[in-house]
């Protein structure tokens, strides 16, 4: 199963918009956002099937709320786990560096996704391999990454 993984969106919509036609013209029905969304309109872009954590630049964590509960999409707090394809997925934003390295510690996830630095990332750490997908906004190039969850392919995909 393949997901697509999105930072710091930072509620630049053509660019929002650009990202979610790649997204939907492949074929992905899961969207894992790190975080610093920014607003409730960058929320109302993003299909139900998005999973969002929040960053240390969502400020008005209320209207994102209820943008993610008014789209049907999911917020996941402190930080997000999934089960997909046999895997453990888990997600945060990556400002609490103490939460991220608790999560790599914990060793109990196949993946971690995180944003906040705007520098992509993918390395493995003991058992777990660590993804930062980079950013779609204050970042040269703008990326993020598609991952098939079952075969650990991933793709940095560049938005102009």
């Amino acid at each position: 199963m393949q997901i697509a993984i999105v930072s710091d969106t930072h509620s630049r919509t053509a660019t929002i918009q650009l990202t979610l036609a790649v997204i939907a013209q492949r074929g992905i029905k899961l969207i894992i956002h790190c975080g610093d969304i920014e607003d409730d309109d960058a929320v109302l872009l993003c299909p139900a099937h998005t999973h969002f954590v929040f960053g240390n630049c969502d400020w008005d964590r209320d209207a994102i709320r209820t943008a993610i509960e008014r789209t049907g999409a999911t917020l996941h707090e402190p930080f997000g786990h999934l089960e997909i394809a046999g895997k453990a997925l888990g997600f945060v934003h990556g400002d609490d560096k103490t939460l991220l390295h608790d999560l790599i510690a914990a060793e109990t996830f196949d993946y971690i996704f995180h944003g906040h630095t705007h520098i992509a990332r993918d390395e493995m750490i003991g058992p777990t391999r660590v993804i930062n997908p980079g950013a779609l906004h204050r970042a040269r190039p703008k990326t993020f990454v598609i991952l098939d969850v079952a075969t650990g392919m991933a793709e940095t995909v560049e938005i102009p």
